[in-house]
Protein backbone atom coordinates (compact mmCIF):
# COMPACT_ATOMS: atom_id res chain seq x y z
CA UNK A 1 0.00 0.00 0.00
CA UNK A 2 1.32 3.40 -0.91
CA UNK A 3 2.30 5.96 1.67
CA UNK A 4 -0.15 8.44 0.10
CA UNK A 5 -3.07 6.08 0.64
CA UNK A 6 -2.02 5.60 4.28
CA UNK A 7 -1.90 9.37 4.79
CA UNK A 8 -5.31 9.78 3.14
CA UNK A 9 -6.84 7.11 5.38
CA UNK A 10 -5.33 8.71 8.49
CA UNK A 11 -6.80 12.07 7.43
CA UNK A 12 -10.22 10.45 6.99
CA UNK A 13 -9.96 8.86 10.44
CA UNK A 14 -9.13 12.19 12.07
CA UNK A 15 -11.93 13.96 10.21
CA UNK A 16 -14.30 11.24 11.44
CA UNK A 17 -13.06 11.74 15.00
CA UNK A 18 -13.79 15.45 14.76
CA UNK A 19 -17.14 15.00 12.96
CA UNK A 20 -18.36 12.49 15.55
CA UNK A 21 -17.21 14.77 18.38
CA UNK A 22 -14.97 12.19 20.05
CA UNK A 23 -12.69 13.41 22.80
CA UNK A 24 -9.17 11.99 22.85
CA UNK A 25 -9.83 9.38 25.55
CA UNK A 26 -12.92 8.05 23.77
CA UNK A 27 -11.07 8.01 20.46
CA UNK A 28 -8.22 6.00 21.99
CA UNK A 29 -10.75 3.57 23.48
CA UNK A 30 -12.36 3.08 20.05
CA UNK A 31 -8.92 2.45 18.55
CA UNK A 32 -8.28 -0.19 21.19
CA UNK A 33 -11.64 -1.91 20.71
CA UNK A 34 -11.46 -1.93 16.90
CA UNK A 35 -7.76 -2.54 16.33
CA UNK A 36 -6.03 -3.19 19.67
CA UNK A 37 -3.83 -0.10 19.16
CA UNK A 38 -3.69 3.34 20.80
CA UNK A 39 -2.77 5.21 17.60
CA UNK A 40 -4.28 4.95 14.12
CA UNK A 41 -0.76 5.29 12.74
CA UNK A 42 0.00 1.85 14.21
CA UNK A 43 -2.77 0.19 12.18
CA UNK A 44 -2.28 -1.63 8.92
CA UNK A 45 -4.46 -0.94 5.87
CA UNK A 46 -7.06 -3.52 6.91
CA UNK A 47 -7.29 -2.05 10.43
CA UNK A 48 -7.64 1.51 9.15
CA UNK A 49 -10.46 0.43 6.83
CA UNK A 50 -12.23 -1.39 9.69
CA UNK A 51 -11.96 1.78 11.78
CA UNK A 52 -13.37 3.94 8.97
CA UNK A 53 -16.24 1.46 8.51
CA UNK A 54 -16.84 1.57 12.28
CA UNK A 55 -17.08 5.37 12.18
CA UNK A 56 -19.42 5.25 9.16
CA UNK A 57 -21.71 2.90 11.07
CA UNK A 58 -21.91 5.57 13.77
CA UNK A 59 -22.87 8.37 11.41
CA UNK A 60 -19.63 9.58 9.86
CA UNK A 61 -20.05 10.65 6.26
CA UNK A 62 -17.34 11.32 3.70
CA UNK A 63 -19.63 13.09 1.25
CA UNK A 64 -17.95 16.45 0.62
CA UNK A 65 -20.01 19.61 0.66
CA UNK A 66 -23.06 18.07 2.27
CA UNK A 67 -23.80 18.87 5.86
CA UNK A 68 -25.66 16.44 8.04
CA UNK A 69 -29.15 17.61 8.74
CA UNK A 70 -30.15 17.85 12.33
CA UNK A 71 -33.52 16.84 13.62
CA UNK A 72 -36.18 19.55 13.60
CA UNK A 73 -36.00 21.50 16.83
CA UNK A 74 -32.58 20.11 17.73
CA UNK A 75 -30.04 22.74 18.80
CA UNK A 76 -27.15 23.60 16.55
CA UNK A 77 -23.86 21.96 17.45
CA UNK A 78 -22.43 25.14 19.01
CA UNK A 79 -25.41 25.37 21.38
CA UNK A 80 -25.67 21.74 22.43
CA UNK A 81 -23.48 22.19 25.52
CA UNK A 82 -25.36 25.28 26.63
CA UNK A 83 -28.71 23.55 26.15
CA UNK A 84 -27.41 20.59 28.15
CA UNK A 85 -26.40 22.98 30.91
CA UNK A 86 -29.86 24.57 30.87
CA UNK A 87 -31.41 21.11 31.05
CA UNK A 88 -29.17 20.10 33.97
CA UNK A 89 -29.97 23.27 35.92
CA UNK A 90 -33.70 22.83 35.34
CA UNK A 91 -33.52 19.19 36.44
CA UNK A 92 -31.53 20.11 39.56
CA UNK A 93 -34.18 22.64 40.57
CA UNK A 94 -37.01 20.29 39.49
CA UNK A 95 -38.32 22.81 36.97
CA UNK A 96 -39.93 22.30 33.57
CA UNK A 97 -38.64 23.63 30.25
CA UNK A 98 -41.44 26.18 30.43
CA UNK A 99 -39.43 27.94 33.14
CA UNK A 100 -36.49 28.47 30.77
CA UNK A 101 -38.92 29.48 28.03
CA UNK A 102 -40.30 32.10 30.43
CA UNK A 103 -36.82 33.47 31.03
CA UNK A 104 -36.22 33.68 27.26
CA UNK A 105 -39.56 35.46 26.83
CA UNK A 106 -38.88 37.93 29.64
CA UNK A 107 -35.25 38.67 28.77
CA UNK A 108 -35.28 38.55 24.97
CA UNK A 109 -38.93 38.50 23.82
CA UNK A 110 -38.32 35.03 22.34
CA UNK A 111 -41.03 32.40 22.78
CA UNK A 112 -38.75 29.45 23.45
CA UNK A 113 -35.22 28.88 24.70
CA UNK A 114 -34.72 26.68 21.59
CA UNK A 115 -34.63 29.82 19.43
CA UNK A 116 -31.96 31.63 21.47
CA UNK A 117 -28.48 32.25 20.10
CA UNK A 118 -25.29 31.40 21.99
CA UNK A 119 -24.99 34.74 23.77
CA UNK A 120 -28.61 34.60 24.90
CA UNK A 121 -28.16 31.02 26.13
CA UNK A 122 -25.14 32.13 28.19
CA UNK A 123 -27.33 34.75 29.86
CA UNK A 124 -30.11 32.22 30.51
CA UNK A 125 -27.58 29.83 32.07
CA UNK A 126 -26.35 32.70 34.27
CA UNK A 127 -29.93 33.47 35.33
CA UNK A 128 -30.57 29.81 36.16
CA UNK A 129 -27.33 29.56 38.16
CA UNK A 130 -28.34 32.71 40.06
CA UNK A 131 -31.77 31.20 40.79
CA UNK A 132 -30.16 27.92 41.87
CA UNK A 133 -27.89 29.74 44.33
CA UNK A 134 -30.83 31.69 45.75
CA UNK A 135 -32.75 28.46 46.30
CA UNK A 136 -29.74 26.83 47.97
CA UNK A 137 -29.30 29.82 50.30
CA UNK A 138 -32.95 29.72 51.38
CA UNK A 139 -32.76 25.95 51.89
CA UNK A 140 -29.75 26.31 54.20
CA UNK A 141 -31.18 29.23 56.17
Amino acid sequence: MSDDRRKDELKIIHVAKRQLGLDDATYRDVLWVVGKVRSAADMDGYGRQRLIDHFKARGFTTTPGKKRKRAPGAPRRDRVKLMSKVEALLADMKLEWAYADGIAKRMFKIDSVRFCNGEQLHKIVAALVYQQRRRQETDHA
